[in-house]
């Protein structure tokens, strides 16, 4: 294959990118719809599983307990084996917020064919379903999300008005560190690439997705779905929920400024992590899918930097192009994470690294260390997929 035939594929790629897959890079889709203030707001249940989050729990379950929500609404923290005092801390927030809204459940034991965190999250939803005035949604967030006081009542009011089963926000990841401003973007605009949140949105579309640190979910949508039981030993199981939803009726996917993650990522190795877990259970671990998705990666994002360095005539001239369409793509989400657009021009270094990631991911799974998180091992050739 001659240089400007690649230069060309790489070229045509984001020609596609840019006009033909759902807008995804202009991260227009957001949590900024006006209030629609209910009469009677619906009872909620906010299910926070936690294993081992001693260092956020504290400000999480605080930014819970803080919200302005006027409907009943209770607080389901599922301590998942901490051997770090995170249930000790959360009962802190007990006395200094003196509420009873929040309730601490221990985890048990956990069970085989279920991932570690849908296994806490089940015995949160059960409790929540078994209190005398059930749920009529279910928020389910992580333990080191910070929510803003008015995150809930916003929530519910659009989830109600538009009828959906599952309002999903992605929070906003930290960005401080060099290897957060140098990934976390990246991350993000990979996540919209894969699935467009124009399409997330149009229920006539089948893509589907959800961002685990904050879903709402309608409880009788997830109740005729088969509970979380149907998909509880999915690795990624935040777009395996929204699949099955979906089914159900409209979900809606969005970004936001109002939910924040506190969870650091100091180091490069820190992002290797968060990769490595799920990078490879995200193309059903299938080696075939593996290095398409290696070669599409190589093609659209490191042959441009290469031919405009080393080659010559057309094939600099359209490698340049693709190079120039690249940064243009990426521009918004760094303008969401308020870093300069000079960041642009070093994605194609930024996809590499998620590529090496990804290959590393697939390494880990042939190991039988694939899903390792939090001292478990999760994935297996039996995952849900």
């Amino acid at each position: 294959m001659t240089a400007q035939v690649l230069a060309a594929t790489a070229l045509t790629a984001w020609l596609y990118l840019l006009f033909a897959r759902g807008a995804f890079w202009r991260c227009t889709e957001r949590d900024d719809w006006p209030r629609r203030k209910l009469a009677e707001p619906p009872c909620v249940a906010v299910v926070v599983p936690a294993r081992n989050e001693a260092d956020q729990i504290g400000t999480s379950i605080g930014s819970l307990l803080g919200q302005d929500y006027a409907g009943a609404w209770t607080i389901i923290l599922v301590d998942d084996e901490s051997s770090d005092g995170t249930a000790e801390i959360a009962r802190e927030q007990l006395g200094r917020h003196c509420d009873e809204r929040l309730r601490i459940v221990s985890s048990r034991a956990l069970a085989p064919g279920w991932t570690g965190k849908l296994w806490a999250l089940k015995q949160g939803i059960d409790v929540a379903m078994a209190l005398p005035q059930p749920p009529q949604y279910l928020l389910l967030t992580d333990a080191d999300i910070m929510h803003a006081p008015d995150s809930l009542s916003r929530l519910v009011e659009y989830a109600h008005a538009k009828h959906l089963v599952l309002t999903s926000l992605m929070a906003r990841l930290r960005c401080e560190s060099f290897a957060e401003r140098a990934s976390i973007p990246a991350f993000i605009f990979f996540f919209q690439m894969l699935y467009p949140f124009a399409w997330v949105n149009r229920p006539q579309s089948a893509v589907a997705a959800a961002a685990g640190g904050c879903m709402l979910v309608h409880a009788d949508a997830l109740a005729q779905a088969g509970g979380i039981e149907v998909i509880r030993g999915a690795l990624i199981d935040d777009c395996a929920l929204a699949r099955v939803l979906k089914m159900r009726g409209p979900i809606w996917l969005g970004l936001t400024l109002r939910v924040r993650s506190m969870r650091a990522y100091a180091g490069f190795a820190d992002i290797r992590r968060m990769v490595v877990r799920s990078a490879y259970a995200q193309l059903g671990y299938s080696p075939l899918l593996l290095v398409g998705t290696a070669t599409a990666m190589l093609v659209a994002h490191v042959v441009p930097v290469i031919l405009v360095l080393f080659g010559t005539g057309a094939a600099r001239v359209l490698a340049l192009a693709a190079w120039v369409l690249m940064a243009l793509a990426f521009a918004p989400t760094l303008r969401f994470y308020r870093l300069s657009p000079l960041w642009a021009f070093a994605l194609p270094a930024i996809a590499l690294q998620y590529l090496i990631f990804t290959l590393d991911s697939a390494y880990q799974y042939v190991r039988g260390r694939g899903g390792t998180w939090k001292g478990r091992v999760q994935a297996n050739a039996d995952d849900w997929k």
